[in-house]
């Protein structure tokens, strides 16, 4: 009797255990065991490399070790260590560490063999701050629409983008600098390895980011490293081919080593000793990182690979908002007037721009105009959507793939926190009153990724609405449509046509509630007279 008392309890106990298992999936380092959220497995924290950390500060991200056992993957891996540059992000990780390599993953697959197309996101805040487990770009929303989504961290600020002479004459290719960008190809070849273990399809992968995000993605089109990995890229304000200079290798040799000597280090050694937090104290970063022409990453300056057609050749979806950045941001403290803005695009656009052909391409006409879209458009221009439209032209001209624009300029509702404003890449700053004005007329620069990742309940900060919904669902089905296909255009969708061959004016689509297709020559013309004064 006592026996068959104990048997039974112990079968219980079994089952039990059995019920309180997470889904577990084997890796080729090792078992994983997640969580089940109603149908989603998720599983959180997957290491990716080896902690880049001691020896391993500023090296390629180096081959993970295999675990035994079963790994716990419930809770994210720590944040990329970083400053506060963008005011208080939210993280899902309490944790800043120089051991940051870690992606998660969301997946609605029941079997783990139904070969399901796959989203990669990389975070943006410039290079300098952000992490994959930050709540906007969860993936449950989208699995449960039958994609497996996937974020991935990458070493930030001096930990990822510093060079050095004697750092490149420790590698076999003489170069040093862009950790963060190889940190993301060892991200994408993780996926490409391992996604078949989650029921993901890794010939149907789809890397996207939002402005560092975003320029990273047009990094990774160009890389020897990475190029070769993709099958479809989506991008959303940023590139690495606008005006931003990208280094020579000497240039950032020569930046580091000056950087170095401020500080009295003579040596790799000296600073490799030095404690995550005192080195991150002291980096300086105010700006986003230098990344250069090291030789391994970037073999060429990635203007010459997508003129010569020799990126990715994938399909594309790129574009951006249409209130990126106002440009009383460049106006040096001078009231938003016309005549004050005449007086200051020779510092915004070179001394060879010609004022009057700037104002009448971005239909500036009165002070008005200044703080309205126009001035949005100017300002947004000068920060990022130059840029982007350049990523876009080239693949226009290079790819064989379609490549589609966009223009998304759905405002965000009214902000919620009393004495805060909405900081550029998210989270929160003071000094509301300082804030750029007119918010309502457009999307300002990082407002689309709730909306485009379903995400927008994980952001308390504003009051969303009914016609905040309804473009969420537009802008995701744009996603879905896009990673499945590789064509955003779908049922309840305009015709969205690709731009590649196009005679005359490009079509973009403009999103919103009422989304269209538009076709303006004059933008067109804009951006090839930016182009003669911004490309040397």
């Amino acid at each position: 009797m006592r026996k068959q008392l104990f048997l039974t309890l112990c079968g219980l106990a079994l089952s039990l255990a059995a019920l309180a298992q997470g889904p577990r999936v084997t890796v080729r380092s090792g078992v994983l065991e997640g969580i089940d959220s109603s149908g989603v497995k998720i599983f959180r924290g997957i290491p990716f490399a080896q902690p880049p950390v001691g020896r391993l500060r500023w090296q390629a991200p180096q081959p993970l070790e295999a675990w035994q056992g079963v790994r716990q993957a419930k809770d994210f891996g720590p944040n990329p260590i970083q400053f506060n540059v963008y005011g208080d992000m939210v993280f899902g990780s309490p944790v800043n560490s120089e051991d940051c390599l870690y992606l998660n993953v969301w997946t609605p697959a029941r079997q783990m063999n139904e070969n399901l197309p796959v989203l990669l996101y990389f975070n943006g805040g410039g290079l300098m701050s952000g992490s994959g487990s930050e709540p906007r770009y969860q993936g449950l929303t989208l699995a449960r629409r039958g994609i497996i989504v996937v974020t991935a961290n990458y070493r930030e600020g001096i930990f990822g983008f510093f060079a050095h002479p004697q750092l490149s004459k420790e590698t076999s290719y003489h170069g040093s600098g862009n950790y963060g960008f190889m940190d993301q190809a060892a991200a994408i070849q993780w996926v490409k390895n391992n996604i078949s273990a989650f029921g993901g399809d890794p010939n149907r992968l789809t890397i996207v980011g939002e402005s560092a995000g975003s320029m990273s993605v047009s990094a990774l089109m160009a890389s020897p490293m990475s190029r070769h990995l993709i099958n479809q890229v989506m991008g959303s304000s940023g590139s690495v081919v606008g005006p931003r200079p990208v280094l020579t290798l000497k240039e950032a040799e020569k930046n580091g080593e000056t950087w170095a000597r401020k500080h009295g280090f003579k040596s790799i050694k000296d600073l490799r000793a030095l404690p995550a937090d005192k080195l991150n104290s002291i980096a300086e970063f105010n700006g986003v990182p230098g990344y250069c022409v090291d030789g391994k990453f970037f073999t060429e300056h990635p203007l010459d690979t997508y003129r010569k057609g020799e990126q990715a050749q994938v399909p594309a979806l790129i574009g951006h908002n249409n209130t990126e950045m106002p440009v009383m941001a460049y106006m040096k403290g001078m009231a938003p007037t016309l005549e004050n803005l005449k007086k200051a695009i020779p510092s915004m656009f070179g001394p060879r721009a010609d004022a009057e052909k700037l104002l009448r391409l971005y239909n500036i006409k009165s002070d008005a105009d200044v703080v309205g879209l126009p001035g949005y458009a100017m300002g947004g221009s000068i920060f990022i959507t130059y840029g982007t439209w350049k990523w876009t032209d080239l693949l226009r001209q290079t790819s064989t793939k379609p490549v589609y624009r966009y223009v998304y300029n759905h405002p965000r509702p009214q902000f919620k926190v009393v004495g805060k404003a909405p900081g550029l890449a998210g989270g929160t700053v003071d000094n509301a009153q300082k804030a750029p004005v007119h918010r309502d007329l457009g999307a300002v620069h990082s407002a689309d990724i709730e909306y485009a990742m379903g995400n927008l309940a994980t952001n308390s900060m504003f009051d969303w609405g009914k016609n905040d919904y309804q473009m969420s669902e537009i802008f995701q089905s744009v996603y879905l449509n896009f990673v499945k296909t590789g064509n955003p255009n779908g049922l309840g969708m305009p015709r969205w046509d690709a731009v590649n061959g196009w005679q005359g004016a490009l079509p973009v689509m403009h999103l919103d509630l009422n989304s269209r297709q538009v076709a303006d020559p004059q933008i067109e013309e804009l951006n090839h007279y930016l182009d003669e004064l911004f490309i040397k």
